[in-house]
């Protein structure tokens, strides 16, 4: 779908001079082979105010970025699932305090680390039930293989769970997931994990669909994303985005998953919730669009206004942080004055983040790099795709808020 700006930046009390350090900041990030291509988005009072489409998205092949370039949208996909979930919470078919185990049984008698080793772990029994909260919020004592940070993420890969590794179905995986161990007892901390997918795999179960079909039916299709889904839609091969990762020396961006020979370009046996979307930029502000709307576009109603705000509100103990909330590992934001919502971080403060930004800002990103954000005090969403793995690599989405907060008059 074609997308284009909508007002000049001052219309909308927003400066073009200061957009104008905006493009050659993010340029230089192409221009010196640290990126392959940018692709910027800023919405302010509703219209696209800022659209900046630049470098490749096949550096091999030499292929520009377009305005409707597919990409990997990785975690981007926890709050399209997360609203998912919630919109079977609104008609009363689940409640946040359930126990994960009343829908997926295989999650029944948890077991937490303990102690010993990946190869003889010691176990003992979790001294709470895993509630669907837990999941929604981080705080559900699962984690992710690809942190290496302890020995619980070390027993992940050992069986499978390694980043981009599929087991098998969405079913099969998930109730593989649940016979690991878990890293602490649900509810005693935030950790980033594969909760998000077992949130997807809740959502087959109630609903009776696969998640990309529940999901096209009840978020994709009533919003216009024509180009999202698990996998790269046949129509749009030749829009899909090659991914790299920066060079151990030079810090180049070096091709990983090349865009013609990907496993995206093919249906996904694994439907994960957690991080298995591609999307477009279009799309992507679609669903930005109707967040900003109070959970509804035009005619269609996505998700309640009540539940949204309900959803963007710090659910972290005692209204914490993520520094005193949550295990110091990798994340998709700063912990320093953010909480975490249902499938959303929360700006609290943003002199403890130290980053320019609103509170009640909420937000996201992937481990390509990309990253969005709304600020409903601003009446702004920010959008920023580019395919470069790990996201922590580069100061992006930091320097992003610099220089997008700096442009408001």
């Amino acid at each position: 779908m074609s997308i284009e700006v909508e007002a000049k930046p001052e219309e909308m009390g927003m400066s073009s001079t200061q957009f104008e350090h905006l493009t050659r900041h993010m340029h230089a990030y192409v221009d010196d082979g640290r990126l392959p291509g940018v692709n910027t988005l800023v919405s302010r009072g509703g219209k696209i105010v800022y659209l900046d489409v630049y470098g490749e998205r096949d550096m091999e092949k030499h292929l520009p970025v377009v305005a409707d370039t597919v990409y990997r949208f990785y975690s981007m996909s926890k709050p399209i699932t997360s609203i998912a979930l919630m919109q079977l919470y609104e008609q009363g078919l689940l409640r946040l305090s359930d126990p994960v185990e009343k829908f997926l049984p295989a999650f029944k008698d948890m077991q937490v680390f303990a102690g010993g080793t990946n190869q003889s772990p010691v176990t003992r029994p979790a001294t709470t039930k895993m509630t669907i909260h837990h999941l929604m919020t981080h705080m559900s004592g699962l984690t992710y293989g690809f942190m290496q940070a302890n020995v619980v993420d070390s027993i992940y890969r050992a069986n499978g769970f390694d980043f981009g590794s599929k087991l098998g179905n969405t079913a099969e995986t998930i109730d593989a997931l649940a016979a690991m161990p878990l890293l602490c007892d649900p509810g005693t901390s935030w950790n980033y994990s594969h909760s998000t997918d077992v949130i997807g795999r809740i959502i087959e179960v109630i609903s009776g669909q696969r998640l990309g079909e529940y999901l096209s039916e009840h978020v994709f299709d009533p919003l216009g994303m024509t180009d999202t889904g698990f996998h790269v839609h046949d129509d749009a091969h030749d829009r899909f985005s090659s991914n790299y990762i920066p060079h151990p020396k030079t810090g180049k961006a070096t091709l990983l998953d090349a865009s013609d020979t990907s496993p995206a370009l093919k249906p996904a046996q694994f439907e994960g919730g957690g991080g298995g979307l591609m999307s477009t930029m279009y799309d992507y502000h679609q669903f930005c669009r109707m967040l900003m709307a109070g959970g509804t576009l035009g005619e269609a109603r996505i998700i309640g206004r009540k539940t949204l705000d309900f959803m963007t509100s710090n659910h972290l103990p005692d209204g914490g942080d993520l520094v005193s909330c949550g295990t110091p590992l990798f994340s998709e934001t700063p912990y320093d004055g953010v909480g975490f919502g249902l499938g959303f971080s929360v700006q609290l403060n943003p002199a403890i983040t130290r980053v320019i930004s609103s509170p009640g800002e909420f937000a996201w990103g992937g481990a390509a790099s990309t990253a969005f954000w709304c600020d409903p005090a601003e009446d702004l969403h920010v959008i920023f795709l580019t395919q470069l793995l790990p996201s922590s690599y580069h100061p992006i989405r930091q320097e992003l808020k610099q220089l997008v907060y700096s442009s408001l008059l």
